[in-house]
């Protein structure tokens, strides 16, 4: 009973049942693993580029109709030698660039704020890295046959039913018009074969931001779910960010040394040391060009404070035994800082002792 008790608690440690900490939620990011829906580029790219063809479709009907001018009015009569014809190819190309280039400013645009609005800034090299295990055929057929891909395969085909109902909707309204238009002039059929077409990939852009929503949804949820932590993870994590206790408590150790050795060395150079006169021990020292007041260069207690006081009486410090100055001093002093204000009187009548019992000596 007590093992399967044991086992239960282990398995249990090791669900997936608590929230990414902040951390993991950084490093699954560097990674370049992030809630993303391919839909709201689409749809803001669809968007974007049929607004710019809606606004811009008188513009670019007249360069194209310039260029068939151009070419059926002056290039005709050239002669057709290769000077005349870079001349021509430069000149088409520069056309056609003036007709492309703002849909394709467009383009970029719609992708690079797609991403923004869902990743926001992100720079990683992670996913362009080569990893074998994508080689592996039995973790792609898993990926394959994943709930992921069913749902992947059901969005698609809900994309494609949306995006044709809409279609053949538009085209069943004007299918009048339509007919009509082999009794109307070049120019008036395409204009409205442009408008129709316009107005068919705006609303299945609309209809593709709608359905992203729902879409940007569920890759939210699913990237939760991915990155969850087990509270086994969670330990492992703030273990791993502290460091190992035993090497804390190695480093402690050692930082303590080197404090207790650089105030022996100070001890020598105080004024006085104020002793308890067994438990305590603080070196004062006075020195008007560096503090105004006396400023505490050593202070310790029990074993440390008969090491401050065996290397005060080593180098001829004077110790001065005053109990009460002793324990005051040092719970509110720190070492290399002044001391307390309201221990200036009974500091000044030590040290003023101490300078009487040198200058007799």
């Amino acid at each position: 009973m007590l093992y399967l008790n044991l086992d239960l608690q282990y398995f249990a440690a090791d669900e997936k049942t608590e929230e990414a900490t902040p951390k993991k939620r950084q490093d699954t990011r560097k990674k370049g693993q992030v809630p993303k829906s391919q839909d709201v580029n689409t749809g803001f790219l669809l968007l974007l580029v049929f607004g710019a063809l809606f606004l811009l479709g008188g513009y670019m009907k007249g360069t194209m109709t310039g260029m068939y001018e151009l070419a059926f009015s002056e290039y005709i009569h050239r002669d057709l030698t290769q000077k005349q014809t870079h001349s021509m190819f430069v000149e088409m190309t520069i056309e056609i660039t003036k007709v492309i280039a703002p849909i394709m400013g467009v383009a970029i645009v719609a992708g690079l704020a797609s991403n923004l609005l869902q990743v926001g800034i992100m720079f990683t090299g992670e996913p362009l890295k080569v990893d074998l295990k994508k080689l592996d055929p039995i973790k792609g057929a898993k990926r394959i046959f994943s709930a992921r891909a069913l749902v992947e395969l059901l969005k698609s085909l809900l994309k494609i039913s949306m995006v044709g109902v809409i279609t053949f909707a538009i085209i069943w309204v004007n299918k009048d018009q339509m007919l009509m238009m082999s009794q109307k002039s070049v120019e008036v059929a395409l204009a409205f074969f442009g408008t129709i077409t316009t107005i068919m990939g705006l609303a299945s852009a609309l209809a593709l931001l709608i359905l992203s929503v729902l879409d940007y949804t569920y890759q939210r949820y699913d990237h939760e779910k991915n990155i969850r932590m087990s509270k086994k993870d969670i330990k492992d994590e703030h273990k791993n960010m502290e460091g190992d206790p035993q090497i804390k408590a190695k480093i402690k150790e050692k930082q303590r040394q080197m404090s207790a050795s650089r105030m022996m060395s100070e001890v020598p150079d105080a004024d006085v040391v104020i002793t308890n006169p067994t438990h305590y021990a603080i070196a004062i020292k006075y020195e008007e060009s560096k503090s105004e007041a006396p400023f505490v260069v050593a202070k310790g207690v029990d074993f440390l404070a008969l090491k401050i006081k065996e290397v005060a009486r080593s180098n001829d410090v004077i110790t001065v035994e005053n109990r009460p100055l002793a324990r005051s001093l040092y719970q509110h002093s720190e070492i290399d800082q002044p001391i307390d204000e309201q221990f200036y009187k009974a500091v000044a009548e030590v040290l003023a002792y101490v300078y009487q019992l040198e200058k007799k000596m």
